[in-house]
C-alpha cells in the first residue's frame, strides 16, 4: 500500500490519515490514486475528517462491480455520527439489468437510522430510488454529481439527472465520507466538494 517512492508513500498516508474509518479496511490504489474500501459484512464509512458539508455540490467518481447484491458504493453526508446520516449510493449490478424491477433499483437515497432502503421501498415506492442509463459499465468508473440544498437533493450520473427528491430528515451533522453497503467494498476518486 505505501511502497514505492517516498513522495508517493507520503501522499498515500496523508490520504488515509484524513479519514475516520468505521468498519472497513482502507487503502489507496497506486495507479489511480483512488480510495478503496475492502468488502465487509456491514456498512462501511470513511469519514473525511478535514471536510465539512451542509449544502452545495458533491462531485466524485465511484466504481463498483457487476456482482449481484454485492456492490453498493456511495457517499454519506450530513453525518451526525456513525449511524445518523444521509447517503446516496449505487447498485452497479442493476445498471444493465433487463428486469424492470431490478432496473429501477440502481440508485438509492437513504436517511439512516429512520429511513433505510427497505422502509423507503415499502412506504415510498420509486420515490427514493431510480434507474440509470443502461450503457454504463457496472465495472468501470462513473461520474456522479449531487446537488444538496435544504429542501432538495438532485443526483446526476454522467451529467444526466437521474434522481430528484425532498430530504426526509434535517440533521445538523456536517460529516461527509465514502460509504459502502453491507457486503460491499468500492473505489472512489476525484472527490470535490463545493
Amino acid at each position: 500500500m505505501v511502497s514505492g517512492n517516498l513522495h508517493s508513500a507520503k501522499k498515500d498516508i496523508e490520504t488515509i490519515m484524513c479519514c475516520k474509518v468505521v468498519n472497513p479496511k482502507i487503502s489507496v490504489d497506486k495507479q489511480s490514486g483512488a480510495i478503496q474500501l475492502n468488502e465487509m459484512d456491514k456498512v462501511e464509512i470513511a469519514w473525511i475528517t478535514d471536510k465539512k458539508f451542509s449544502t452545495g455540490t458533491i462531485k466524485l467518481e465511484p466504481r463498483g462491480k457487476d456482482k449481484f447484491q454485492g456492490s453498493f458504493p456511495g457517499i454519506a453526508f450530513h453525518g451526525l455520527n456513525d449511524t445518523t446520516y444521509e447517503a446516496i449510493y449505487f447498485r452497479p449490478f442493476n445498471f444493465r439489468s433487463t428486469g424492470p424491477i431490478r432496473k429501477c433499483h440502481a440508485v438509492q437515497y437513504i436517511a439512516n437510522l429512520k429511513y433505510d432502503w427497505p422502509k423507503l421501498r415499502a412506504e415510498f415506492p420509486n420515490q427514493y430510488e431510480q434507474s440509470v442509463c443502461s450503457d454504463i459499465d457496472p465495472n468501470q468508473w462513473f461520474y456522479v454529481k449531487i446537488e444538496v440544498s435544504t429542501d432538495k437533493i438532485k443526483v446526476y450520473l454522467n451529467e444526466q439527472a437521474i434522481l430528484e427528491l425532498k430530504p426526509l430528515v434535517q440533521t445538523t451533522g456536517k460529516m461527509i465520507g465514502y460509504w459502502a453497503g453491507d457486503g460491499s467494498g468500492g473505489d472512489w476518486k476525484n472527490l470535490k466538494i463545493y
